[in-house]
């Protein structure tokens, strides 16, 4: 993981790496601790509750076996903090391979100490663009 901005947000960086590890382990529990309980995506297929996602990990309709995410902006503002990423990860849907290449835009909020995600926004990143 690369990213180009301060000393300042390595707790963000950190939670970034070990939530990418809980997603390509598979384990759903470990997933949710990174997330809300309101987290919720933003893509294609317009509003998706996280709890769906969290209960496709726990089910193995989806499943990860890599993941990987190249940092490129985290802006705090107080207690809450924008992250965009590009994020390149593999796995299965419903038994089918695919292979992502996605910018990520991630809305954290921070309490009782600990940042948790409440908005993942994903698009489909076009080839040869960095």
């Amino acid at each position: 993981m690369t990213q180009q901005t301060t000393d300042g947000h390595a707790e963000l960086l950190t939670l970034l790496e070990d939530w990418d590890a809980a997603l390509v382990a598979n384990d759903a529990e470990r997933i949710a601790e990174f997330a809300t309980a309101d987290w919720s995506f933003v893509s294609q297929d317009g509003l998706v509750p996280g709890r769906q996602f969290l209960e496709s990990v726990a089910n193995g309709t989806v499943s990860h076996d890599t993941m990987s995410s190249e940092v490129v902006s985290v802006r705090e503002f107080g207690d809450v903090a924008v992250v965009v990423a590009r994020v390149t990860n593999t796995g299965y849907f419903q038994g089918e391979r695919f292979e992502n290449d996605e910018w990520t835009s991630d809305v954290f909020v921070r309490s009782d100490g600990r940042w948790r995600c409440e908005l993942t926004h994903l698009t489909t990143a076009r080839q040869g663009v960095a």
